[in-house]
């Protein structure tokens, strides 16, 4: 576990020292505390914590996902992975140790998101365990895509399409049916769904979310073993 400590504190690095990267995690709850106190809270028409439903499972979908994908994009591109492989650094050490950071600061926000929706005690909770769970299958496809690009500019023409999928579709599904019925099966909309409805029954939602994330992984362990750590 040294080896992934060590990628932590650099992933950590990288990341408290890139303002681009940083905006990415502030901007999401910052929108929502102001559309929450200007328009949510302002309108008796509109539930309080409308907001902040759809801004965190946007956040979930996008922020992760980008984040990682672009870091291990960049260490390929820097060649940091090939001095990492041969200071025995194994694949499963990187990802967690690139992906550790990326999930602590992810729920981090999270609690902010609940506190913003006024959520507490059980209902802040559950939202922060769900998105936890969220941001992990965001992280998994990031690592996926990551590693199948050799640098950050491909990294980016390929998260960017994903995660405005993953983050926009809960949205859209909310005008279309046929939409719906296929955002059903995303891992964003059933964090929007749980949220909405805190006393719904998880058993569905939570085999849909690992579904994905199993899908996710078997994407990253099939460009791992394709591309490998070296080049």
């Amino acid at each position: 576990m040294r080896s992934a400590k060590a990628v932590f504190v650099k992933q950590m690095r990288d990341i408290l020292k890139n303002r681009e990267i940083l905006i990415q995690y502030i901007l999401f709850p910052i929108m929502a505390f102001i559309m929450t106190e200007l328009v949510a809270k302002r309108n008796d028409d509109i539930p309080n914590n409308i907001f902040v439903i759809m801004f965190t499972a946007m956040f979930v979908g996008m922020t992760p996902l980008i984040t990682i994908s672009n870091a291990i994009a960049e260490d390929r591109e820097r060649k940091s992975l090939r001095f990492l492989v041969m200071a025995g650094v194994k694949p499963h050490e990187y990802v967690v140790g690139v992906g550790g950071f990326i999930l602590i600061v992810s729920i981090i926000i999270l609690v902010f998101f609940g506190l913003i929706g006024g959520f507490v005690g059980t209902a802040l909770i559950k939202l922060v365990s769900i998105g936890t769970l969220g941001a992990i299958a965001s992280i998994l496809l990031g690592a996926a895509v990551g590693i199948s690009s050799k640098n950050i500019q491909k990294a980016t023409s390929l998260a960017t399409p994903a995660a405005l999928i993953l983050a926009f579709i809960p949205m859209l599904a909310q005008f279309d049916e046929t939409i719906a019925r296929v955002a059903h099966f995303f891992f964003t909309w059933q964090i929007g769904e749980i949220i909405n409805n805190m006393s719904m029954s998880l058993t569905g939602p939570l085999l849909i979310i690992a579904a994905n994330g199993v899908v996710f992984l078997a994407l990253f362990v099939f460009a791992y073993k394709k591309t490998g750590l070296k080049d």
